[in-house]
């Protein structure tokens, strides 16, 4: 845990804040130069996130063949995809699955070794291989974009560290602000892609640096309000889904509190089905094989379910919008986690930020439709914001973030945060308990 406030403002030569590895004191690099490292790195990590979201709506436009007009804008992703004919779900599903194959097994093969975020973390010595990072940050992207199931939001996490690090070591910043820097950076880079830099902020001092010291916390909210407002810029300034709930009503509270349990032991298996999946990739023969039939079958899934594509966005929406039946709410489910299944074991990468968010939206969907009728003053976008923030912080292990994330995804009323406050809590409880 960072001590004190020496990282931003304090200029003793003779800094007291020892290294515990080595036993000596670490040098001080002059605030001058914190400064700017801060600086540096949140206009970096917005300025990749910003490409990475500009590439990712090309790639869509393309793949799906709508909207190539405009990469802002224009239909959203599950309209283009429902519109575009079964033959071209199908082809671009498969084409994602050559490229995943081909391209993860090649880069296991030929590349240094990736170093991921929390490696960096834990080493700051260690260094991220930019070639590496950035071609697997790059597959991440380009597969997303044309239909993998999982979430774009690793992409531009390891892009903002690998900044943060190479800025760190150019300007001469000792190990203790180097690993500051790398955790801002990939807090910026979440911030920049999904324009959430509180969520962002508070992702870095909860899942990477585990503190709240008055360093952390102010380089965290700098380069993370920098990284969204730069890609802001571009990208504008829209949040993620509509949500147009007013106001919390009291039975929520009370289906909240019920609630969490359920959606915290469902998370508890999410999180073991994720976690033996990678665990059986192996980079051989298999990957390229494997990758083409996993994504091959979600091809032929979305030829009758175009919710499945994509990183759930579109059912999310789906579920905010009332617009969900009880039996595919609960196809989509079973269908979105085998999906997720089949392309991790695969040997697929992604984030499962989104994913998680939208098993958990439809879950709440499908919760509403079940025993909505004994909650009169509830609906079904207000289940599914609680599913789903209790979902998120459950598979996540981030409940701070995930209740952040909602409010700055939605907008949503203040009202809702009692409700979601005492869902997360009931939902990670659980997930704890049962891990």
């Amino acid at each position: 845990m960072l001590k004190g406030s020496s990282f931003l403002w304090n200029n003793n030569p003779k800094n007291k804040d020892a290294d515990k590895n080595t036993m000596r004191e670490i040098p001080d690099s002059g605030w001058q130069r914190r400064w700017l490292a801060l600086l540096l790195t949140g206009l970096l990590s917005g300025a990749a996130g910003m490409l990475i979201a500009l590439l990712l709506h090309a790639i869509q436009h393309l793949a799906f063949g709508y909207s190539q007009q405009s990469l802002i804008g224009g239909a959203p992703f599950l309209q283009g995809v429902t519109d575009a004919s079964a033959l071209r779900r199908f082809t671009s599903l498969a084409a994602a699955g050559v490229v995943a194959g081909w391209g993860w097994w090649l880069l296991a093969r030929y590349a240094k070794k990736r170093v991921s975020v929390v490696a960096a973390l834990k080493d700051v010595q260690r260094p991220m291989p930019a070639f590496t990072t950035l071609t697997h940050a790059l597959l991440q992207v380009v597969t997303v974009a044309m239909g993998s199931p999982l979430g774009r939001e690793s992409a531009p996490r390891e892009v903002g560290a690998l900044f943060g690090k190479r800025v760190a070591r150019h300007i001469g910043l000792n190990a203790q602000e180097t690993r500051l820097l790398i955790a801002c950076g990939a807090g910026a880079g979440l911030a920049a892609v999904y324009n959430v830099p509180l969520a962002g902020a508070i992702f870095t001092l909860e899942v990477l640096l585990v503190t709240i010291s008055w360093d952390a916390v102010i380089a965290a909210i700098v380069t993370c309000a920098l990284a969204a407002f730069v890609a802001s810029l571009v990208l504008g300034n829209e949040r993620q889904y509509l949500f147009t709930a007013p106001t919390a009503p009291l039975s929520l509270i009370i289906w909240a509190t019920l609630s969490g349990p359920l959606f915290g032991y469902a998370a508890s298996l999410f999180r073991r089905m994720t976690k033996s999946a990678r665990a059986q990739v192996k980079s051989n023969w298999q990957m390229p094989v494997f990758c083409f039939i996993a994504f091959a079958c979600l091809g032929l899934l979305a030829i009758w379910f175009p919710q499945l594509p994509g990183n759930g966005r579109g059912p999310v929406q789906l579920s905010f919008g009332g617009d969900v039946t009880l039996p595919l709410a609960a196809m989509l489910i079973g269908l979105k986690v085998l999906s997720i299944w089949m392309v991790l074991r695969s040997g697929a990468e992604g984030g499962l930020l989104t994913p998680g968010l939208a098993i958990g939206a439809l879950l709440g969907a499908l919760m509403f439709l079940l025993v909505g009728q004994f909650f009169p003053d509830g609906s079904m976008a207000e289940f599914a914001l609680t599913g789903g923030a209790a979902f998120l912080a459950s598979s996540m292990q981030m409940p701070l973030t995930a209740i952040v994330l909602l409010l700055e995804f939605t907008g949503m009323d203040f009202s809702f945060f009692v409700p979601l406050t005492l869902c997360v809590a009931g939902a990670y409880m659980t997930c704890r308990y049962c891990e």
